[in-house]
């Protein structure tokens, strides 16, 4: 399985991106795929999962109401589109997939993630 994150860049507080993230394999309409964070200086975060249906989509606190997640099977693909930035949003943004049913107990644990994509620099200017 590989993932390719794209679509970062720099963008002005209030602005949008939406990023990408492409993957390889058969079986992409069975994963539960998430995104995550790693601003300079700390932690990688939970952002957003959805499983493999799109059925469910939580999202961090920081993030609801302002990110959406989405996926498209028939082209192995999952988006994350990015609204109202703010410059505390600059990170490495990176997709994940899980071989495994959407779980609601560790959709938002790095651990529940089976493989990772290299990650999408974001970076939001005030």
């Amino acid at each position: 399985v590989q993932l390719q994150a794209s679509g970062g860049g720099l963008v002005q507080a209030g602005g949008s991106l939406r990023l990408s993230c492409a993957a390889s394999g058969r079986t992409f309409d069975s994963w539960t795929m998430g995104w995550f964070r790693q601003a300079p200086g700390k932690k990688r975060e939970f952002v957003a999962t959805i499983s493999s249906k799109g059925e469910n989509t939580p999202y961090s606190d920081s993030v609801k109401g302002r990110f959406i997640i989405s996926r498209d099977n028939a082209k192995n693909t999952v988006y994350l589109q990015m609204n109202d930035l703010r410059p505390d949003d600059t990170a490495i943004y990176y997709c994940a997939a899980s071989l495994l049913r959407f779980y609601s107990g560790s959709y938002y644990k790095e651990s529940a993630y089976d493989f990772w994509g290299q990650g999408t620099k974001v970076t939001v200017s005030s």
